[in-house]
């Protein structure tokens, strides 16, 4: 089993940054891809995007320019540094990782959540 745990998230006025944590453990060896969605309010589910073990990694549309997606293999964490931030980003983010690929069906593990809220 993974456990995932994220930190980092919470109140930014429009235009700030935020940079988000996501720390694995319990059986790491079995995660190849780690990365972060998210779901505002009153809408789906987004993948912003994930890094694979190798460094092979994928970023929205959505965010492309804005945010960036990191990975330390050694202290099995994933970052999401966030900027410029607009209120569109508010959401809760969630840290997801699976044996193989984010972006092939539902992940396996997934971790709380953590809100984001931008202000205007």
């Amino acid at each position: 089993q993974v456990q995932l745990v994220e930190s980092g998230g919470g109140l930014v006025q429009a235009g700030g940054s935020l940079r988000l944590s996501c720390v694995a453990s319990g059986n790491t060896a079995n995660i190849n891809s780690m990365g972060w969605y998210r779901q505002g309010l009153g809408k789906q589910r987004e993948l912003v995007g994930g890094q694979t073990t190798g460094g092979s990694g994928h970023i929205a549309d959505s965010v492309k320019g804005r945010f960036t997606i990191s990975r330390d293999n050694a202290k099995n964490t994933v970052y999401l540094q966030m900027n410029n931030l607009t209120p569109e980003d508010t959401a809760v983010y969630y840290c997801a990782a699976d044996p193989v690929s984010l972006r092939v069906g539902v992940p396996v593990y997934w971790g709380q959540g953590t809100q984001v809220t931008v202000s205007s």
